[in-house]
């Protein structure tokens, strides 16, 4: 049986690990060709290694913020495998700090990696889709964008603007035949999460009515269903992967 995604070819940011890395799996899976971009070259290389090399997977160095970067990073997947069907924007960092404590270069850094990055990746995404007649653009955001948390003026401001900038990207491109969609996850296992303090995880987990943190391929599930026809009547909506938390 062919997969959801079978023939198509999708490009991932912050491919090499983590959620975006359970995207790519999850896409080949299904039949998809993945170009992966992602800051660190060797590690990048070697997640692509993993997933299966050259014939399905390609791993390029790529800095979000830069346009020429992205650009590159299209022509890569172009000319690797003829064209693209899906983008995902995932990158992203954080750099968490009261508002009274964090820098300007933290702010900064943080709204240009999110939601410059992935400006950049839709407005590439969609000038090559629109050629095409089609496609799926698939933003992450974060519940973050949706309450606010403390210690994350600077991340919160990007997630929330991701969801604005999918929304009118999506009325823009709708007549193309390009789709448009955000996916706002909760708590999930990666090695960010892990690395936070005990009480700020236990904190977090009592806020999930389902009583446990997401996996990353949970997250990767429901990108599929935005990437693939079972969502071919859906554009700038929001989808909350949160086990129930804050809803």
């Amino acid at each position: 049986m062919a997969g959801l995604l079978a023939d198509k070819t999708a490009v991932i940011t912050g491919g090499a690990q983590g959620i975006g890395y359970a995207i790519a799996e999850r896409f080949i899976a299904e039949g998809a060709r993945v170009v992966l971009g992602d800051m660190n070259a060797e590690q990048v290389a070697k997640a692509a290694a993993e997933l299966g090399g050259d014939a399905v997977a390609r791993g390029i160095a790529c800095n979000v913020t830069s346009a020429d970067d992205v650009q590159s990073l299209f022509d890569a997947a172009i000319a690797a495998f003829g064209g693209v069907d899906v983008m995902v924007n995932n990158a992203g960092i954080t750099r968490d700090a009261t508002m009274r404590k964090m820098s300007e270069t933290d702010f900064d850094q943080v709204i240009d990696v999110h939601l410059k990055g992935t400006w950049l990746g839709t407005r590439t995404a969609a000038a090559h889709m629109r050629e095409r007649g089609s496609g799926a653009i698939v933003n992450l955001s974060s519940i973050s964008g949706k309450v606010g948390f403390v210690g994350q003026t600077n991340y919160s401001a990007a997630k929330a603007g991701i969801v604005g900038l999918s929304k009118a990207a999506a009325k823009e491109v709708a007549h193309a035949g390009v789709r448009v969609n955000c996916i706002q996850p909760g708590l999930i296992r990666t090695a960010m999460t892990e690395a936070m303090p005990e009480r700020i995880w236990d904190q977090k987990m009592s806020e999930i009515p389902m009583g446990r943190a997401g996996e990353p391929s949970e997250i990767a599930s429901v990108a599929t269903f935005l990437a693939s026809d079972l969502s071919s009547y859906m554009t700038g909506t929001v989808l909350e992967v949160t086990g129930g938390r804050l809803m």
